[in-house]
């Protein structure tokens, strides 16, 4: 018996019909955990070559992780992968909530969806029963109204993953959505879904995870559980979630602010934690398992008319407040519910809209092109007319779905330089004009730039800012493992990164768990490997190589200079850069350029994919 894992991948082909059940592979899943991992190496080895993302030789693959489901605290994690349509990488995108658990509770670690159906359809799981449905109901209608279609047709036990109008539309930055304010927002999977004629996909299981040693199981349980509520940082977290981080990155000044032209905004204060939790929190909201609740459930008014959105959280914040210049907590719980609605990433989302304000500014984006409407900053009226825009590809907006990379090519001018992306991936919500560290993290991520992969942040922060030493590069490679593996895993890193705890009790509890020993060292090199796969990825697609691992032009040029803003004037130094990205290959094991070595990639076992 494979203990914890359910023991089966369920496989789908949208085109003929066929659905299937196999194994779950021992090998595959010793190698690469679950979650993440298996999405990089089921991608890795049966994508052919040139793939389409949007066509329907693509896969999703949909995974939890050997966690998942067990009652380790913060253990609601998910997976969403495909070949990216924003980057052409393989790309992976986390969600949390409740839907990783039930997928394993119905008895699958993984669904492979293939082909693409000729009709709208969604995909319905119940234990054994597996089921191609047709989706015509729902198609064209926003995502919450399609998750509480599903949850009423179906029942409120099921779990759902839903897409909006702008993954219909296969808008490149399109999200897939679950429980009603949950995303797996990066990459454009929600694209891939619409590509393939899939609305939804609905869960529910009845069965158990196999446990190795329950008793060993639920002491660690326990002990992780009393771990994470004890930590000082508890309450505040639980209190604010991630708004928290707004008042620290204006201190700092690393806010995203005028698309990213300074890392301060004046108005910070009527966007940050305490506004929300003063103006508009209704309660708190926490995923499977978990004890801290970072989620907001918030309430707005607007134009006389009550919403409610969940959030908004540090990236939509950043984003949809502080990089567009929204100066009301009010306003940006709109642009959330907006952009959520209609399943859009906020934070690629913020980062298009700002760049489009930018372009009409500039005069690369003229009237004649909006047909009349002005693009302004701070100016909600402005973010919701271009988010619809983009989400039905009309106008201007069917350029600016491709994202900002795109859209620059095609605009020209000077706007490639403040097209703030990495490997055609919006920059999520830390301006690193003066952070070394984090702007190596961008520019090096594995899917483009994202800040769940290595939050490089603090390190900055601690560190002397306008140093570029080894330990930055060590830095960023250690992280660069540290939380892939809590995505493999289908654990929350917050448990670790906000409230401190261990991450050796993965490692004794994955031991307990599985019954195969395991330590947080042999938990690191899972993570190495699915990173090493995912470059060797990048390098067969598209040929990636130096010259796509440098963050965003923008950066290299001072900030806009503001009172209140300590890192006014600061920029990165490109000669240091350049060192520190040699330094950070080397200690990789990578050549110059930038490519994983024959005697690294037999270190981590990828034999099978040398070439």
């Amino acid at each position: 018996m494979l203990y914890g894992y359910a023991g089966r991948i369920l496989r789908v082909n949208l085109s003929t019909g066929v659905i299937s059940k196999e194994p779950t592979c021992p090998e595959m899943a010793r190698k690469f955990l679950g979650g993440h991992g298996f999405a990089v190496y089921i991608l890795s080895k049966e994508l052919k070559r040139g793939v389409d993302p949007l066509g329907p030789e693509n896969k999703l693959v949909l995974a939890s992780g050997p966690i998942s489901g067990t009652l380790t605290p913060c253990s609601g994690k998910f997976t969403v992968g495909a070949k990216s349509p924003a980057t052409g990488l393989i790309g992976t995108s986390n969600v949390g909530g409740h839907i990783g658990p039930e997928l394993k509770l119905a008895g699958y670690d993984a669904v492979i969806v293939e082909g693409r159906a000729p009709y709208p359809v969604y995909l319905y799981i119940e234990d054994e029963k597996v089921e191609v449905r047709p989706a015509f109901k729902y198609w064209g209608k926003e995502c919450s109204e399609v998750e509480r279609e599903l949850k009423e047709d179906l029942g409120e036990e099921f779990q759902c993953l839903v897409i909006g109008p702008a993954g219909e539309n296969l808008v490149k930055f399109s999200c897939v959505r679950h429980d009603f304010g949950r995303e797996a927002g990066r990459t454009g999977m929600g694209a891939v879904f619409g590509s393939k004629n899939l609305k939804a996909v609905a869960v529910r299981g009845t069965r158990t995870v196999p446990v190795y040693d329950k008793k060993r199981c639920m002491e660690l349980s326990r002990e992780m559980y009393a771990k994470v509520k004890a930590n000082e940082l508890f309450p505040e977290f639980s209190k604010y979630g991630t708004s928290m981080v707004t008042n620290w990155t204006n201190e700092v000044g690393v806010f995203p602010t005028k698309n990213f032209s300074r890392g301060y905004f004046e108005s910070y204060k009527e966007i940050n934690g305490d506004a929300l939790v003063s103006r508009i929190l209704v309660h708190n909201k926490g995923c499977f398992a978990c004890p801290m609740g970072c989620g907001k459930y918030s309430r707005f008014e607007f134009k006389g008319k009550t919403s409610y959105v969940e959030g908004p959280e540090y990236e939509t914040i950043a984003l949809c407040g502080g990089n567009v210049m929204l100066s009301s907590i009010e306003d940006v719980a709109r642009a959330n519910y907006i952009l959520d609605n209609l399943g859009l990433d906020t934070i690629s989302g913020g980062n298009v809209i700002a760049f489009a304000v930018e372009c009409f500014e500039k005069g690369l984006i003229t009237r004649h092109d909006t047909g009349g409407f002005e693009l302004r900053w701070g100016d909600i009226e402005t973010v919701e007319w271009l988010a619809r825009k983009i989400a039905y590809k009309e106008g201007i907006g069917a350029l600016l779905a491709e994202g900002v990379k795109k859209a620059a090519e095609v605009l020209g001018g000077d706007s490639e330089k403040f097209a703030m992306h990495v490997k055609g991936l919006e920059i999520s919500g830390y301006d690193s004009h003066w952070a070394p560290c984090m702007a190596l993290a961008y520019a090096t991520c594995d899917i483009g730039a994202h800040h769940n992969r290595a939050w490089a942040i603090t390190y900055d922060i601690q560190t002397d800012r306008d140093a570029y030493g080894e330990d930055k590069a060590e830095r960023v490679i250690f992280l660069q493992h540290a939380r892939p593996m809590f995505d493999m895993l289908s654990n929350c890193r917050l448990s670790w990164v906000e409230t401190g705890l261990d991450p050796r009790y993965f490692a004794e509890f994955m031991t307990a768990l599985t019954g195969v020993p395991y330590t947080y060292e042999e938990l690191l090199k899972c993570a190495e490997r699915a990173w090493n796969l995912t470059r060797l990825f990048g390098i067969k697609e598209l040929g990636l190589s130096r010259k796509d691992d440098y963050p965003p032009e923008r950066w290299f040029t001072p900030q806009e200079e503001v009172p209140g803003n300590v890192a006014s004037g600061k920029h990165l130094d490109r000669a240091k850069y350049d060192q520190l990205l040699s330094t950070y290959y080397r200690k990789r094991g990578w050549d110059e350029n930038g490519r994983p070595t024959p005697e690294k990639l037999r270190e981590l076992g990828l034999e099978e994919f040398i070439e």
